[in-house]
């Protein structure tokens, strides 16, 4: 029983270590990147003007009322 906590206080903060960045990693490569992708893919195509003439035309904007 002698030095049984430093023992699998090293065991537990490996795995603690490995389990986080992993975790990390995962979250990089599985949710940031391809968001980040969308958000690249879908800000090439966009037009501002196209979508203020848009939602004038629908009445969303108070300052710009619709002709």
């Amino acid at each position: 029983m002698r030095r049984l906590l430093a023992r699998q206080m090293k065991f537990h903060l490996l795995g603690a270590f490995l389990v986080s960045v992993g975790s990390a990693t995962l979250y990089k490569f599985g949710i940031a990147e391809p968001r980040k992708r969308a958000y690249a893919e879908f800000y090439k195509k966009y037009d501002p003007m196209k979508d203020f003439e848009a939602m004038k035309a629908a009445g969303v904007l108070e300052g710009a009322p619709p002709k």
